[in-house]
């Protein structure tokens, strides 16, 4: 099996091979999944202190969380960069 890897932002890296969902942090089943692989030890924050917008569900159970759109980190794994990306910038809320 080919190790892919997948930049999840800021130079963050995770194995392609790994993921099972890639989700949008807003529901409230989400966020019930965060906080339980928060209490297990297996979240890993990816965002540098930006809005959460993708959780990347692995199957060894852990959880990271990306700063990058879901459909940007779907299109990475599947190995087409799209063709225009919002700049990785911090939030101004």
């Amino acid at each position: 099996m080919e190790l892919r890897l997948v930049n999840v932002g800021f130079g963050n890296i995770v194995s392609a091979n790994r993921i099972i969902a890639i989700v949008s942090p807003e529901s409230a089943p989400i966020k019930r999944i965060i906080g339980e692989a928060r209490d297990r030890g297996l979240l890993i924050d990816a965002t540098y202190g930006r809005r959460t917008r993708a959780v990347i569900i692995a199957d060894s159970g852990h959880v990271v969380l990306s700063a990058v759109q879901p459909e940007t980190v779907a299109h990475r794994v599947g190995g087409r960069e799209p063709v225009e990306e919002a700049p990785e910038s911090p939030d101004r809320e």
